[in-house]
């Protein structure tokens, strides 16, 4: 019984943020390509902040937890925001810039929890006040792992499509064709985080990404002390 309430604890305290932190990221996507002159999201009916809309029953809910609870990393994905890049006012260019905007939306994501998470130090203890302080924590580490993770630099994560924004068009065409296999190199990297090849580099990354959020609101914590 302890190990079930333990569950449904872990549930509630990351469902929100890790919804958010999906799904957010895919309308990031979305939001920048309209910016750059394609509309494809918006015509699918895809440029939405509803989480609903992006949610994929697997990668966005049963994945994430599955990682946590084997790797302590709840990484996952939403539906994928269609993006036509031949479509953008200079693709080459302008690509990057809307691959960016996922892993991006998570950075500020993980900021804005850090911000509640400092906020909530100087109110009154209570009980929701503890359970929304856990939320945001669970916020702050979920969005920095969707920023690391998306910024490994091999395609179709966002980091392999920067790359393969900035790289000259003679090696970006090769590069971008291993896209292609996207569900194996995911499947590939998920493989190798369990087997714990990942976990270090990973989880070194992630706490620098944390305490860049820290250094960030070190202002806003002298303030309300």
């Amino acid at each position: 019984m302890s190990d079930f309430n333990t569950i449904v604890q872990t549930v509630a305290v990351y469902l929100i943020p890790v919804l958010f932190a999906i799904s957010l990221h895919e309308a990031a996507h979305g939001y920048a390509a309209r910016y750059f002159g394609d509309p494809t999201a918006s015509e699918a009916g895809r440029l939405s902040l509803n989480p609903i809309r992006h949610i994929d029953p697997f990668g966005t809910v049963i994945l994430p937890l599955l990682l946590y609870f084997t790797i302590q990393v709840p990484f996952g994905y939403a539906k994928p925001v269609p993006v036509d890049f031949g479509r953008l006012r200079n693709p080459k260019k302008q690509m990057a810039w809307v691959a960016f905007a996922g892993p991006g939306s998570n950075f500020a994501m993980g900021l804005a929890w850090m911000i509640v998470y400092v906020l909530l130090m100087v109110l009154p203890p209570s009980e929701i006040g503890m359970f929304i302080r856990k939320m945001a924590g669970a916020g702050v580490s979920v969005n920095a792992a969707m920023f690391v993770f998306n910024m490994i630099p091999v395609p179709p994560l966002d980091g392999g499509r920067i790359v393969t924004g900035i790289l000259p068009m003679h090696l970006a065409r090769p590069y971008a064709n291993i896209e292609r296999y996207g569900m194996y190199v995911f499947g590939a990297l998920v493989l190798l985080m369990y087997l714990g090849v990942l976990n270090r580099p990973l989880i070194v990354a992630i706490e620098f990404v944390i305490g860049l959020f820290v250094k960030l609101v070190t202002p806003l914590t002298y303030l309300l002390s």
